[in-house]
C-alpha cells in the first residue's frame, strides 16, 4: 500500500503502440513508457524526488532553506508538489513564455515564480536561478537539475530497470531536456545489454515548439549530458510532434503533450527501418492537459 506522495513515483507502465503503426510489420513493436501516471503528471517526478531526497540526507537542505531551480515546467510541478508534501518553500525561475497551465499548477502549490525572458529560453531561466542562488547561499538549496548526477542516477535505478524488464528493448529512442532520462535510461539499457541501440531525438532547429526538450548544438550542454552513447540521433520538426500528440490522442487514446509526440513520431521513423522482431521503447514524458492553451490544441 502507498502512503505518501513519494511512494507514488515510478512503477509506471509500459504502452504497447499498436493502431498507429499503419502498414509497419506487425512483428516491430513500439512500447512507451507512461510516465504522465505519476502523481504530479510527468517523468520529472523521478529526478524532483531523488535530488530533494539526496538533499535532505546530506543535509544540504533543511527546513530553514528554499528550493531553488529553473524549470521550463514539469520539474517545477514536481518541485512544488514534493515541497507542499514536505513542508519546503520552493522558489523558480521559469521562461515567460511556458504554458499557462503549467504556471497555474504551480502556483496552486503555493510557490513563487520569476519569469524570464522567453527569447533566452530554458538557458535565461538557468542563469538566473544560478545568479540567485550564488547570491544568498545559505538561503536557498540549489539542485540544479541540469548538472545533478541524481538526476541521471534516478533514471539508471528506476525508469531504465523498469523499461528493461517491461519490454525488453532491442531500441530506444528518446529527447531531451535537462538529459536525465535519456542519460541514466540509456546508461542502464547499455549497461544491461550492450547490443541496445540508443536514439538520441533533437527539435530540427534552434528555434522550436517542443517544450522541454533542447536543441543540444545551440544551447548550454547540462553537465550530465553525453552524448557519445547515442549510436545514432534523429531530427523532428515541431509540426510532426504536433501531429503524432493528436494522432495518439485519437488512435491510441493517449493524451500527451508534445515531447512525448515527439519521441514517438521519432520511434515510428525508426521502426520503419528496422527488421522483424525489434522492440523499440520511448517515453510519454507527460499528459496534454499542461499546453491546452498552446498551438498544439487550441488550433485543433
Amino acid at each position: 500500500m502507498k502512503y505518501n506522495i513519494l511512494d507514488m513515483v515510478g512503477n509506471t507502465p509500459v504502452i504497447e503502440l499498436k493502431n498507429i503503426k499503419g502498414a509497419l510489420s506487425p512483428d516491430v513493436s513500439i512500447f512507451a513508457k507512461a510516465e504522465f501516471m505519476n502523481p504530479s503528471g510527468s517523468v520529472k517526478d523521478r529526478a524532483a524526488r531523488a535530488m530533494i531526497l539526496h538533499g535532505i540526507e546530506t543535509k544540504k537542505l533543511t527546513k530553514d532553506k528554499i528550493i531553488l531551480d529553473s524549470t521550463s515546467g514539469n520539474t517545477g510541478v514536481a518541485y512544488a508538489m514534493f515541497g507542499a508534501a514536505l513542508g519546503y518553500k520552493v522558489k523558480l525561475f521559469m521562461p515567460s513564455n511556458a504554458s499557462m497551465e503549467r504556471k497555474k499548477v504551480i502556483r496552486a502549490y503555493g510557490v513563487e515564480i520569476a519569469e524570464t525572458s522567453p527569447l533566452e529560453g530554458s538557458d535565461g531561466a538557468y542563469n538566473a536561478a544560478i545568479n540567485e542562488a550564488k547570491s544568498k547561499p545559505d538561503l536557498y538549496f540549489f539542485p540544479n537539475q541540469y548538472d545533478n548526477f541524481e538526476n541521471l542516477q534516478a533514471h539508471y535505478n528506476t525508469t531504465g530497470d523498469e523499461i528493461y524488464k517491461q519490454c525488453k528493448p532491442t531500441h530506444f529512442v528518446c529527447g531531451t531536456g535537462t538529459s536525465g532520462t535519456f542519460m541514466g535510461v540509456s546508461k542502464k539499457l547499455k549497461d544491461t545489454d550492450s547490443s541496445i541501440k540508443i536514439t538520441l531525438m533533437q527539435p530540427d532547429s534552434p528555434f522550436h515548439g517542443l517544450e522541454g526538450m533542447k536543441h543540444m548544438a545551440s544551447t548550454i550542454n547540462p553537465k550530465i549530458f553525453d552524448g557519445s552513447i547515442a549510436d545514432n540521433r534523429i531530427e523532428v520538426k515541431t509540426e510532426d510532434a504536433y501531429k503524432m500528440a493528436r494522432r495518439l490522442a485519437a488512435e491510441e487514446g493517449l493524451f500527451v503533450g508534445i515531447s512525448s509526440g515527439a519521441n514517438v513520431h521519432a520511434a515510428l521513423e525508426i521502426a520503419k527501418t528496422l527488421p522483424a522482431g525489434s522492440r523499440i521503447a520511448t517515453i510519454i514524458c507527460d499528459n496534454g492537459y499542461r499546453y491546452l492553451s498552446e498551438p498544439l490544441w487550441r488550433d485543433i
